[in-house]
Parts: structure tokens; C-alpha cells; sequence
């Protein structure tokens, strides 16, 4: 018996575990760094906080009683953010701090992308464009507004490729990351260039990773140096994973027919997997081939969620964290009916189903009366109805949605958790205790070790632990009419926004641009 180790980099750490190969978890570490929001909108990390991250917590996780007894370690998978793209020289060395997933400085350029779709049909595997988070947009903005770092970047990457390269020396893509992010072509198994050329970035193949694997796949042996990083001896073999969210199907359990996975921490990400594509600009994909090979993979979410209920929570009332607890418990007290507040969760723009990276959020009916336990609430209640737009845009898609899997940050917010299975008016299962990205990339690791025969034989070998979460019969209606009532503010408010956000683009530019001569 050997050890699995798992990388989970997220956007507020580093998060490292290790199972046995039978799926039995010994342990888990983590280690935070920190995010800049240079302006409205924008947000940045420096990629070597990640790997000093990740190295620390492996050292920490492995050095622990349970490791050093199980041991050695026979293979490592990782994922991460989506969307996190990496601008490094030919050493792998940052040439500027990574752009974040939930930076929307590039809506300019992902409305471009949607101007090409009859042109360029392998833009309808993204819904008709690509988001302005992806990577194709952010290297488009990189080369207007720093040509200089542009044409100097040896690599333009995800933060997982970055993470590959770390960790065996060599450049190897994720085809997930691939295909649902920079617009690969997995069924012809080539780079779109034509579309790239169309773009005004001829030469962003050249800039990506050299080979791109299928998730499950062998990137390479670790390289001796990550190994000392990382506090691991000998060779093992390094998985290729993808997008943390999106492996987490393979952490629900063998049963994935109706299967929809929730994600639901920092941001939340909806994500399935259907047999024949859909047709539809609401969601994002239909993907061929990014997990399983006979799949489509449909994906959704809410650019923030989590990240909503920490700004209330902590940035604006000043509860610590520690203290959350008791806030949660008296917004639970709060009467949905009688708080009169009416909130909207787009705090760094909208992801599905509106595709608007310039929405805002909102708060409507404050008062002097209003207690933070009733703003607490509201905002809670708009994130649910956030995750209720993105499920009825997959039904409204054909996507099958008879089982819902949450798991992440909502499973320490039981307000959370009761709130969003209310407003969506069905059951839920709730993973307790675990993190589906590391348990998913233990999966994986054992595929590409060769201790499982397949991704699916992983998958019912490593189901987690769930309970099921039932609505308030009591609430589903009252929450139906919250539900509309999100429905009319948004399209109240998103004219507004728009424009709003389109004159403060322009005094930003404005003022740069003074202070640049």
C-alpha cells in the first residue's frame, strides 16, 4: 500500500491531502495566500505563493503520524482554480501576478469572442463565446494593454499547467482545462489557431502547454526538485487533473445519471455531464471530452457566493470569523417574510445565466431598522436564488437535474444549506466532511498509478459520506416569490449597472493614462 496525494489550489489557499489506495483518507493541510484587487473588477495573485503554499502543506501533511506509517508515495493529481491564468517567462518565472478566475477586466474582449460564432463554430462547445474569465480573453487583454508582458511571455497558462510544470519540468495541459477554457479541439486533438488569428493572437499556441492529456492521464514522473519541495522521496508518477469543480464528479459516487455537482464555496460552479450536446447560450459548453471521453460536460455558476457572505459577514459588519456562528444563527431566526430586504448576488458580474461580467450587487429596502442579522439573510437568500437561475437554466437546457451533490465552504453554513434547498423547492444530498476536489484527484492518481482500471472504477471505489438536505414545505412558496422578485431586480437593475460600469471602465482608463504621461 502506497499513498495518493491530492492538490486542491483554490482562491484562498492551498489545500493538500492523502488517502491510502483504498480511498481511506489519512489527512489533510492547508496554507493560505492572499488576493489583490488592484481596481474594481480586477483581482491578482503571485503563482509562487501558490507552490509555496502547496510545498508547505505536503511537508506538514506528510510528516504527520498517519503518512509517515502508510508509505510511500505512489502518485499525485492535481486541480485548481479555472481561469487562473499564469504569465510566466521561459523558466516558468511570473513576468506580473497571475489574473485571478473572477477578474472581469476582459468583457471587451469576450464580447468579441461572440461575435465569431458563425465564423468559428467551435465557439458553440462554449455556449456561442467565451467568458470574459477564460483564459483566451485575459491573453486578448494582456496583448492590447501590455503588449510588452505579451510578447516577453513565454507561457500563458492555467494555474493547473503552471502547477503540472512545478512539479515534472514539463509544459502538459489538462484537455479538461483545455477544451473548456482555451477552446481546444478535442475531437480533432488540435489548437483552434484560425480562431486565435481571429482574435489578434496568431501566436497563443505557442504560449500554451506543449501536450495536452486527458484528465487521469501521466504528465510525467516528479521531478527531484519538486520532490524536496514537497518532502517526498523517490519517483512517483503525476497525474494530470484539471478544474477543481469539475473533477468533483468523479468524488460523487459511481451513480452519475441526473447527477449535478454543486460546488459551493468562494464562488459556486454547477457542473454535469450529459450524453449528446446541448443547444444553448444560457450555460457554458456543452464540452466533448473533458472527463470522460463518451461525455459532454455542461458547466454553470455564480462568480461569487461564499465571497458574498464573507463581504456581509466580515468585511462589513466586522464579525470575525470565529464569531460567524452566532451571526448565522440569528439571520436563521430572521422571518423571510417580514425582513423586507431584496438583494442581488453579482459582486464581480454574472456567470450563468446572464453571461454580464459588468452586473453589481445590490440591496434594496434598507432602513435604519435593519439589523446585520436581516442583511446577513438577504444576502444569503440572493445567493440561493443565484444557484436556483443557474439549475433552471440547465432544465431549461435538458439537462437532467434529479440528483443535486453541494459540497465546499456551504457545508459549514447550515443557514446556507436550508436557504438554498428552500428557494430551489427540492432535496439535496450534502458531502459531509469532505473535499471533493482531493478526493476527486485521489481518484485520479490512482487511475494514472494504475491502482484503479478507470476514472468510474475510482469513483465507486471512493464515494464520500452524504446527508440529505429536505426543504421547508412551509417556505418553498414564499421563497418562489423571493425567486421572481431576484428575477425583476436583476432586470430592473442591469441596464443601470451596465452603464455604470461602462463610465467607470472609462474614468479608471482616463486615469491611467494621465498618470502614465
Amino acid at each position: 500500500m502506497g499513498i495518493l496525494l491530492s492538490i486542491d489550489l483554490g482562491t484562498e489557499g492551498a489545500r493538500v491531502g492523502a488517502f491510502t489506495e483504498d480511498g481511506r483518507v489519512l489527512g489533510t493541510a492547508h496554507r493560505p495566500y492572499g488576493t489583490r484587487f488592484p481596481r474594481p473588477g480586477w483581482a491578482e495573485q503571485d503563482p509562487r505563493d501558490w507552490w509555496a503554499a502547496l510545498t508547505a502543506a505536503s511537508r506538514e501533511l506528510l510528516d504527520g503520524q498517519a503518512c509517515r506509517g502508510a508509505g510511500a508515495v505512489v502518485a499525485i493529481a492535481a486541480s485548481t482554480t479555472a481561469s487562473t491564468v499564469a504569465v510566466l517567462d521561459g523558466a516558468g518565472e511570473p513576468l506580473r501576478p497571475a489574473i485571478l478566475w473572477m477578474d472581469c477586466r476582459s468583457g471587451a474582449e469576450s464580447a468579441l469572442t461572440a461575435e465569431l460564432v458563425d465564423e468559428h463554430p467551435i465557439l458553440k462547445w462554449s455556449g456561442g463565446s467565451d467568458a470574459s474569465e477564460w483564459l483566451v480573453p485575459k491573453a486578448m487583454w494582456l496583448h492590447t494593454h501590455e503588449p510588452d508582458i505579451y510578447r516577453s511571455a513565454a507561457r500563458i497558462v492555467e494555474a493547473v499547467d503552471y502547477v503540472t510544470f512545478r512539479l515534472t519540468g514539463e509544459w502538459v495541459g489538462s484537455q479538461m482545462n483545455a477544451v473548456c477554457k482555451y477552446n481546444y479541439d478535442t475531437l480533432a486533438g488540435r489548437f483552434p489557431d484560425e480562431l486565435y488569428r481571429a482574435l489578434g493572437v496568431p501566436d497563443l499556441t505557442a504560449k500554451l502547454p506543449d501536450r495536452i492529456v486527458a484528465v487521469g492521464g501521466v504528465a510525467g514522473a516528479l521531478h527531484p526538485a519538486a520532490a524536496a519541495d514537497l518532502g517526498i522521496t523517490g519517483s512517483p508518477v503525476v497525474a494530470v487533473g484539471g478544474i477543481d469543480a469539475h473533477v468533483s464528479l468523479l468524488a460523487c459516487g459511481a451513480e452519475l445519471h441526473g447527477l449535478v455537482s454543486l460546488v459551493s464555496g468562494t464562488s459556486s460552479a454547477i457542473i454535469a455531464e450529459v450524453d449528446e450536446p446541448t443547444d444553448t447560450r444560457e450555460i457554458w459548453g456543452p464540452y466533448p471530452r473533458a472527463l470522460h471521453q463518451d461525455k459532454w460536460l455542461v458547466e454553470g455558476g455564480q462568480v461569487a457566493s461564499g465571497s458574498v457572505l464573507k463581504w456581509a459577514g466580515e468585511s462589513i459588519m466586522g464579525v470575525a470569523r470565529q464569531d460567524l456562528p452566532a451571526l448565522i444563527d440569528e439571520a436563521a431566526a430572521v422571518d423571510p417574510a417580514t425582513h423586507g430586504l431584496h438583494a442581488l448576488d453579482y459582486f464581480m458580474g454574472n456567470r450563468t445565466p446572464y453571461r454580464e461580467p459588468r452586473l453589481r450587487g445590490t440591496v434594496v429596502g434598507l432602513s435604519l431598522g435593519t439589523t446585520k442579522a436581516e442583511l446577513y439573510r438577504a444576502m444569503v437568500e440572493a445567493v440561493a436564488c443565484g444557484t436556483r437561475s443557474v439549475v433552471d437554466s440547465f432544465e431549461r437546457a435538458g439537462v437532467s437535474c434529479e440528483r443535486l451533490v453541494f459540497s465546499g465552504g456551504i457545508e459549514r453554513n447550515t443557514l446556507w444549506q436550508q436557504v438554498t434547498v428552500d428557494v430551489l423547492g427540492r432535496p439535496a444530498e450534502l458531502v459531509v466532511g469532505e473535499n471533493l476536489t482531493l478526493r476527486a484527484c485521489a481518484v485520479i492518481a490512482a487511475t494514472a498509478a494504475g491502482v484503479t482500471g478507470s476514472l468510474d472504477e475510482g469513483s465507486a471505489l471512493f464515494a464520500p459520506t452524504v446527508r440529505i438536505l429536505e426543504p421547508d414545505p412551509a417556505r418553498i412558496a414564499l421563497y418562489q416569490n423571493t425567486f421572481g422578485e431576484y428575477q425583476r431586480l436583476t432586470e430592473i437593475m442591469a441596464p443601470f449597472m451596465r452603464d455604470s460600469a461602462d463610465a467607470l471602465t472609462a474614468r479608471t482608463v482616463a486615469t491611467a493614462d494621465r498618470v502614465g504621461s
